[in-house]
């Protein structure tokens, strides 16, 4: 699992492939809204698109702005609540 953004508003952590585990074949995301205190968590063919548009958006050398306006399109998702590991 290693952090792969981290800004006011979001953090964005990575787990890697894992083949032993089937939910994380294609590796997985989970995404936090840190001022609303939730979560969501991206598996599978979802995470490998999420993966692709991510590396497209990077290519484009966003601001931090910009890559958190990208990441509010999953506020719509995010019904977990955060908890501490």
């Amino acid at each position: 699992m290693d952090l792969v953004y981290n800004s006011e508003q979001y953090s964005v952590v990575e787990f890697s492939v894992n083949t032993d585990h089937e939910a994380l074949i294609s590796g997985g995301y989970e995404i936090m809204d840190k001022s609303m205190q939730r979560e969501f968590y991206i598996g599978g063919m979802a995470a490998e698109l999420f993966r692709k548009v991510v590396t497209d958006l990077i290519a484009s050398s966003p601001s931090m702005e910009e890559i958190d306006n990208f990441l509010s399109q999953y506020d719509v998702h995010m019904c977990h609540p955060m908890t501490k590991h």
